[in-house]
Order: C-alpha cells, then structure tokens, then sequence
C-alpha cells in the first residue's frame, strides 16, 4: 500500500522559524511611519496573509473614496518602509528553526516525503531567512530540490496569497505531487489553516506556540490544533 502522503507544505514565521513578534513589530514601524491606523487585533488578525495585501486592506479603509492613485500610492510607500525594515531585521539578527522542526524535517526525509515553506514574506527576504538557516542549499526555484527541504513559495509568485490555494499548488507541481488529498499543511494563522482548506488537502494543521493561541485558531476551519512541531512528529508518525 502506498503511503498516506507525498508532502508536507508549512509556513515559515511562526510555525517553522522562530518568531518573537519581529513581523508585527516591523509592521507597526511602517504603519507609525506613515501614519497608518491600525490595531494590534488586526494586524495579527492578517497575519499568514501576503504583507502588500495587509497595507492595501487597511489604505483602502482609511482612504475610502479617495482616488486610487492616492490610494496606491500609500500602499507603496508603506510597503517600500516595511520591506526595509523587515531586511535590515533578518539581516543583523540570528535566524532560528522553532523547537521541534528539524527533527521533523529529519522524519519525513527519512520516509520519502517532500517538504514545502510557504510564506506570506516576498522572495527577497525569504532568501534571506533561508540562508541564515542554510535551507536554501540544493533549492531550485522551478523544481523539487535535494536538500533539507524541497520547495520555497513567496507570496510575491503566485497570483493571490493566503487564504487562497495557490502556493500549496505551486509547491505540489514542483514537488511532483499529483494528489491534493496526500498533502498535509502546517501553519500558525487562521490564513494558513483556509489555505490548506481552500486547497484541499488531507489535512489543514495548526500549530498554537506561534502568532495566534488554541483560542484564537479554534475559531476557524481545522483538522487539528496541537501546541507545537513536537506534537507534529507523533501526529505525522501515524500517517508513515
């Protein structure tokens, strides 16, 4: 009998690299900047989701019946803000995998199952996360690579983020995988618990030590919540 999954897709921020609300603090640099306004709440609330879609929500409720050049022309400037901000973070401090995650990376090698980061972040930074943790060695941005992990899909290559399917697509194609119900997907926010949802897959997990509690994520669609990349390698166990 063949095995229950081909691959497994996870986020990155939160779920696989640790993150102590650098992200959120990075936004709200931007947002005080460029005299946003914006809670807390709803920041993380969009969280998951990709970063130019968050100032492109929140301009256009603040901005509401201004011209759409006016419009877009504060998403820029708040995002070109961000952008900085968020580099200059991933540059200058250390970069670490959460508790848990390359035992389980380590487990799924060992079966044969690929393994995808999805993310909210665009390429560029997402380069630059991955190679402070060394996991772009052996990556191929078209195809499966050979190393610790298979696949990386930015926000910025597909044509809508989170909640929406299509980063779990794409890393199936470069993965090689055909079926959508031997996919597993991992991840801290409500958006990546729809985008597994949306695309799918066997299962649609989160993990509650990141942005959003057991509470929080409750609410929304899911096949299990567990408290963190721990409890993931019992759970994947039983499926290889």
């Amino acid at each position: 009998m063949s095995q229950k999954i081909d691959l497994v897709v996870f986020d990155m921020a939160g779920t696989t690299v640790l993150d102590q609300r650098e992200v959120e603090k990075c936004f709200f640099e931007a947002v005080e900047q460029t005299q946003l306004e914006a809670t807390r709440e709803e920041i993380n609330g969009m969280m998951g989701w990709s970063k130019i879609t968050v100032f492109e929500t929140l301009w256009k409720r603040q901005l509401a019946g201004k011209a759409t050049a006016e419009i877009a022309h504060k998403v820029n400037t708040s995002y070109q803000i961000f952008k900085s901000v968020l580099e200059k973070h991933y540059v200058e401090n250390p970069v670490l995998p959460t508790e848990g995650t390359l035992e389980l990376f380590e487990l799924l090698k060992t079966k044969q199952v690929k393994i995808a980061l999805t993310t909210g972040f665009y390429r560029e930074v997402t380069d630059i996360i991955l190679k402070k943790l060394g996991w772009n060695e052996g990556l191929d941005s078209n195809h499966a690579g050979d190393g610790l992990i298979n696949a990386s899909v930015a926000s910025d290559e597909v044509r809508q983020g989170r909640p929406a399917p299509y980063m779990v697509f794409k890393a199936m194609e470069m993965c090689g995988a055909t079926d959508v119900r031997k996919v597993v997907k991992i991840g801290d926010t409500p958006s990546d618990l729809g985008e597994g949802k949306n695309a799918g897959c066997l299962y649609s997990l989160g993990v509650t030590n990141g942005t959003h509690t057991h509470q929080e994520l409750a609410l929304h669609e899911n096949d299990g919540l567990l408290p963190d990349m721990n409890h993931f390698c019992k759970f994947l166990e039983e499926l290889l």
